[in-house]
């Protein structure tokens, strides 16, 4: 019969694909949300950097514009404390923007600005005049606010709150002090924003950058700049072939990892239960390896699918073979014994007498005779379905097992060598029955002596019983191991001793065959080993 076993290699575990899909399935939507919340984080990172660059050209041209002035005594503000200032030997001072959604506390909306406690120096409103126009310009394009304000937080140029002081807001209090600072506050827009735009927590916010104008280690302005940054969504839509794209690898995705599910369980499935339906059917074409596994678990449970039911087809077999066999061998007794009870029924109901006391004579004889051979062959049929029962799990020596041979067949010359010490996987009855039946056959077939030899094995032992008896046919060879086979029917003999002894071996994992001898017969037997 076709081989049905899967090819040995190595394949992913049942539990394996189940879990790596859904876990995979489990981290898209968390994954998601991180990448809204790492592209908010950056468009807000990106929003103070252009603002630092932006405010640092404002505060250069502020700075130069003080200078200017310093023969004339423009004030200016709080000392730079030294570890504010940056070294004289580094070429560069880059100014990191640093605003963090996760990790910066959100502040509330910028606080109004405060009446100035004095005005402006008019050397500082005279700078802020000649600002503007520089700064309207700069704002046309960046959209992003601008107030430059004097040492003391006085606002000296910006499209509004002119001449007020913001002193008082954390960040422009920080610059005054010489330190840049920024921050993040809440924003009121001017018309509530789409629902959609609540998965985005940067469209709600508004960056905040202080630079302030260092001039001599005193601080000599600030340059007070806002904007929003952009918005989420907009730049998805400005990006929209990128994300097309990206969109197009996720599906791609999706659809690799239901090919993949598909390939590993649901085909291999499918077809193992196609199987399962045509061998139901009786189709014995269906006893081959499937065309794909895909995982461990599924090419397990082929193998023992598959196992399962070619032994359960064999035992069908098997079955209807020995209940044709047992039909017939039933049938010649029960005709016999029936035939002879009618021809005996009828002359004690004739009134002449058909048979003679001989010939009743004989009819009895020949039905206690077809009966005997109906109860030899009930028990032999009791034997032969323990010996095909689930064996036990036993165990025993050679050496025992022979000795009691010999107890039980005094008149066979019974010699044995080997390892009979050894002890085999198969229990002393059950053991016996093997060998008995062989001594049983050797005596009826005129053998008077029976040579047992034993080798040991790794997996096994393997005993050669040999005797002097008639030798057997060779067409008759093949048939020895079937039920109900006899060459000594007329003799009593039901043709099941071979048979019950391979079924004993076959259950214990053992085995039986016939050797070529030169005289008289030889039979070879498998025992397991412990």
């Amino acid at each position: 019969m076709t081989s049905f076993r899967a090819r040995q290699k190595w394949r992913p575990s049942l539990s394996f694909v189940i879990f790596a899909v859904l876990a995979l399935v489990a981290v898209l939507p968390l994954l998601g949300l991180f990448f809204f919340r790492l592209y908010d984080n950056q468009l807000i990172r990106q929003t103070q950097a252009e603002l630092i660059a932006q405010s640092r050209v404002l505060a250069v041209i502020y700075a130069r514009d003080v200078q200017a002035q310093l023969a004339n005594g423009i004030p200016l503000g709080a000392a730079v404390p030294p570890e504010a200032l940056p070294d004289p030997g580094d070429q560069v001072t880059p100014i990191r923007p640093e605003l963090d959604l996760a990790g910066n506390d959100l502040l509330r909306r910028r606080p109004d600005a405060l009446p100035a406690p004095k005005p402006a120096d008019p050397a500082h409103i005279a700078i802020g005049a000649r600002l503007m126009p520089l700064v309207l310009e700069t704002q046309k394009v960046t959209l992003a606010g601008f107030r430059i304000l004097d040492p003391q937080g006085v606002v000296i140029a910006g499209r509004q709150e002119v001449g007020q002081s913001l002193a008082h807001i954390e960040e422009v209090a920080a610059a005054l002090r010489g330190q840049y600072s920024a921050a993040l506050r809440i924003r009121i827009p001017d018309k509530p924003p789409p629902p959609i735009y609540s998965i985005s927590r940067g469209v709600g916010v508004h960056v905040f950058s202080a630079m302030p104008v260092i001039v001599n280690d005193r601080v000599a302005g600030v340059i007070y700049a806002s904007r929003t940054p952009s918005n989420i969504f907009e730049h998805l839509y400005r990006e929209r072939g990128k994300f097309l794209l990206a969109a197009i690898v996720v599906v791609l995705a999706t659809i690799a990892i239901g090919l993949v599910f598909s390939r590993t369980v649901t085909r291999p499935m499918r077809e193992l239960v196609d199987r399962a339906v045509q061998i139901g059917r009786g189709d014995r074409d269906a006893f081959k390896a499937l065309d794909h596994y895909g995982t461990r678990e599924l090419a397990q449970l082929s193998d023992s699918f598959f196992g399962m039911a070619q032994q359960l087809s064999r035992r069908s077999d098997y079955i209807a073979t020995f209940s044709a066999h047992l039909t017939h061998e039933l049938k010649s007794p029960l005709t016999s014994i029936k035939g002879a009870a009618e021809l005996l029924l009828d002359s004690l109901h004739s009134k002449t007498a058909t048979l003679t006391r001989s010939e009743q004579t004989n009819f009895v004889s020949n039905i206690l005779g077809d009966a005997e051979r109906l109860e030899a062959m009930s028990h032999r049929l009791r034997e032969l379905a323990r010996a095909q029962g689930v064996p036990e799990n036993g165990q025993t020596q050679l050496a025992d097992v022979i000795d009691g041979l010999r107890n039980q067949f005094p008149a066979l010359a019974i010699s044995a060598g080997g390892c009979l010490e050894r002890s085999i996987g198969m229990s002393t009855e059950k053991a016996m029955i093997v060998l008995a039946h062989l001594a049983d056959n050797a005596i009826r077939h005129n053998a008077k002596s029976l040579a047992i030899e034993a080798v040991g094995e790794t997996s096994g032992i393997r005993v050669t019983v040999g005797n002097d008896g008639d030798p057997i046919s060779e067409p008759n060879r093949d048939r020895i191991f079937d039920a109900f086979f006899t060459t000594r029917r007329d003799a009593g003999g039901t043709g099941m001793g071979l048979a019950i002894a391979q079924a004993v071996m076959v259950s214990h994992g053992g085995s039986i065959r016939l050797l070529p001898a030169s005289r008289g017969v030889a039979f070879e037997l498998e025992f397991p080993a412990i």
